[in-house]
């Protein structure tokens, strides 16, 4: 948006149902309309035929479940559906650009919205909001991904925390008449900010691929010792030399933490930081893997760090270099070392058997050198992303209206 079309601040205090920023070309224009999803729309939910009939599946109906709903645009399907299996069960098509609302669904997922960018079947946990003639779909959409936290604090009563077509019908909805186009306008500016994450986004996936390419030729394949790129200083010298991780490193085990007091030293597990505490654990550069739980997202630890007993540590290495090891850990499939039924396991007895190929001091500093070149890029692009989605969430609490006294649903 240009700079002379930028929101400007609400400065009317009389009119409670605008927002705190607004296009100078609606600034004197009235109220917004106070209303709720039930007004605005019709909203219903889904199915799931029966998995036990394989004739109502692996058909060509695109048919989605809350997995795909996560404050975007659906493109694809979960799976597919045949006719027989649509007619025989409670799921029903929607057409493209429907809202939809996760109502319950694994973590985080209750609240939720994603527009269909398809014509598709849902299953029961989806909400779809079909809207009346007059609301923007995207104007809806944006105002209801800033309420996120707002939605989460409704459901039904009970065991489950659950979100169901009625509470979604009561919710209070704030909005400009469509006349007045201010609902495209403010529909535009956040979509365009969207399109900045996106792009920043997809540099992001396309750097890691990148690494993931240089990877595979910069680390020899299962039992070569040679790869197929080497730094041109390192052609002609020897091989690389294949040895059990017991006998580049020790392993060491993450120990309980709940005796130490806060402090400034950070904690880990396997699933990644926890707290930050008083005392440490090891002082130095260390390659981590799981030992219960997440086992195959290793980690690169400096200074000073604590870990406990489901994150392995490494230390005093061997002809090898802290990071050049992470880069290795990050090159195995760990869950094929899985050594439990239940929760994916390992042991250090295992880790220390597994053989890896090791070039010299100075070409290990090389390729981590290079390939850290590269992390670094990723980490700048991340930092873009974070900013502009603070950035957006900002922006969107201020161009729509407050519904913190109204949602009592």
């Amino acid at each position: 948006m240009s700079q002379l079309n930028e929101p400007q601040i609400n400065t009317d205090e009389h009119r409670k149902n605008t927002p705190q920023l607004r296009f100078p070309e609606f600034r004197d224009d009235v109220e917004w309309n106070l209303s709720t999803i039930a007004e605005i729309s019709s909203v219903s939910s889904g199915g799931t035929p029966s998995r036990a009939k394989t004739e109502y599946w692996n058909g060509n109906i695109p048919w989605v479940s809350t997995t795909l709903i996560d404050f975007n645009t659906i493109h694809s399907a979960n799976e597919y559906i045949t006719g027989t299996g649509l007619n025989n069960s409670s799921t029903k098509i929607f057409p493209k650009n429907t809202i939809l609302m996760a109502m319950y669904g694994q973590g985080k997922t209750r609240g939720k919205v994603a527009v269909l960018g398809i014509e598709a079947a849902i299953n029961q946990a989806c909400a779809a909001i079909t809207l009346k003639k007059g609301m923007n779909t995207n104007f809806v959409f944006q105002n209801l991904a800033a309420r996120y936290d707002e939605l989460r604090k409704i459901s039904n009563q009970g065991g489950q925390e659950n979100l169901s077509g009625t509470l979604i019908k009561a919710i209070p909805f704030v909005y400009p008449d469509i006349k007045t186009k201010e609902q495209q306008k403010i529909a535009n500016c956040l979509a365009s900010l969207d399109e900045l994450i996106s792009a920043q986004s997809q540099k992001i996936k396309a750097l890691k691929t990148h690494k993931k390419g240089l990877m595979q030729q910069l680390f020899p394949s299962g039992g070569e010792t040679v790869p197929k790129l080497r730094f041109p200083e390192f052609i002609n010298v020897e091989k690389w030399k294949i040895k059990p991780f017991n006998k580049l490193l020790t392993i060491g085990n993450g120990k309980d933490y709940k005796h130490l007091s806060d402090g400034d030293v950070p904690i880990y597990g396997s699933g990644g930081y926890m707290r930050s505490v008083d005392s440490y654990l090891y002082d130095g550069e260390s390659a981590c893997i799981g030992r219960k739980g997440t086992i195959n997202r290793p980690m690169f630890l400096t200074g000073k760090f604590w870990t406990v007993d489901t994150l392995f540590y490494t230390h005093s290495f061997k002809g090898c270099l802290p990071k050049f090891i992470y880069l290795i850990f990050q090159n195995i499939n760990w869950l094929s070392h899985n050594e439990a039924g239940g929760v994916p396991s390992l042991s250090k007895a295992n880790i220390g058997k597994i053989e890896v190929a090791v070039p010299k001091l100075s070409e290990q500093q090389k390729i981590a050198d290079f390939i850290s070149t590269i992390d670094d890029l990723v980490k700048i692009q991340s930092k873009k992303v974070e900013l502009l989605k603070t950035h957006k969430k900002g922006l969107m609490q201020q161009l729509f209206p407050s519904n913190n006294d109204e949602l009592n649903v």
